[in-house]
């Protein structure tokens, strides 16, 4: 499977009970192949898979695969401590029809490079179907480093890699050591590097509410190769990125981002709280500011396209 272009880990919309709401769930996913993403991704951390039950997470994948039908290749989340959670949400995955899996590092348990593989590859022999990697160190602690890596390439399942240590190290590494896994951006403010060295695609939660402004630096870089225009709108978004990892409140940005829109995702499921109106105030102010220079990069291009 080839991975091109911006994936969308779509957040999970809940009512003031704390309960999933399906009608917001398909508007989110309406807008956003509405306005052009290449693909979603279900039960991501953006979408709150560890505050939600194996049924939820379930009906959760139902319900995306009813409302996406084909359009746009659906990628799920098997995010799970126990390696037979992880599995069991993979067959789950496979059942409804998911394009692909995205199987990161059990979180706490801090597993040895060996055993981290060991893990993915009994997610691989039982659903035997397309794997992106997740290797996020600063959640999960430990690193899918190259012993890893070289154990996993015994299956052509494990296709590509959502990096996002915040490593340039990492970035090179799998560029020049690994190319037959396809690199796909996972730290946002170093999307311009991945593009640099190769990359073909971007998991950006940050799309859940801004993808215009994430499918301009994708079309810039990845598909134009302009990273004259790539820097100028990079420089655009960072304080958007900034603001999205400061404070520890990534989700809640996220999910007010999508607010902002005119689809109120409600609150994020406890020990998260919404953001105060402050943090609401300037979030708002950055979008609008981001937007208003992204266009005129924009249109200043299109301009000299037509010259």
């Amino acid at each position: 499977m080839k991975f091109e272009g911006i994936y969308t880990p779509v957040v999970t919309p809940f009512n003031d009970r704390f309960e999933l709401n399906k009608e917001r769930f398909a508007q989110i996913i309406e807008m956003l192949i509405g306005i052009g993403v290449h693909g979603l991704i279900v039960a991501g951390t953006t979408g709150e898979y560890y505050a939600q039950t194996a049924d939820e997470r379930v009906e959760l994948m139902k319900l995306a695969a009813k409302i996406i039908a084909g359009r746009v290749p659906m990628i799920v989340g098997t995010g799970a401590i126990r390696t037979e959670d992880s599995i069991f949400f993979a067959r789950s995955a496979k059942d409804v029809g998911a394009d692909a899996l995205l199987v990161a590092t059990p979180p706490y348990a801090c597993p040895t490079s060996r055993e981290i593989a060991l893990h993915a590859l009994a997610i691989d022999r039982a659903v035997n179907m397309p794997i992106m990697l997740y290797n996020y160190p600063g959640r999960m602690c430990v690193n899918m480093d190259e012993e890893t890596l070289d154990r996993l390439g015994k299956s052509p399942n494990f296709c590509a890699i959502k990096e996002s240590s915040g490593s340039p190290d990492r970035l090179h590494l799998l560029a020049r050591d690994y190319p037959h896994i396809q690199l796909s951006c996972g730290m946002d403010d170093q999307a311009l590097e991945f593009f640099a060295w190769g990359a073909r695609s971007w998991v950006c939660a940050g799309s859940n509410f801004a993808l215009e402004a994430h499918l301009a630096l994708y079309r810039a870089c990845a598909v134009d190769g302009d990273f004259a225009r790539g820097r100028r709108i990079m420089s655009a978004m960072l304080p958007l990125m900034r603001m999205l990892e400061q404070g520890g409140k990534f989700v809640q940005c996220i999910k007010y981002g999508v607010t902002l829109r005119g689809i109120d995702t409600g609150p994020p499921r406890k020990p998260l709280q919404r953001l105060n109106k402050d943090e609401k105030r300037q979030l708002a102010n950055v979008v609008k500011t981001m937007n208003i220079t992204i266009q005129h990069i924009e249109q200043e291009n299109a301009a000299c396209t037509k010259c």
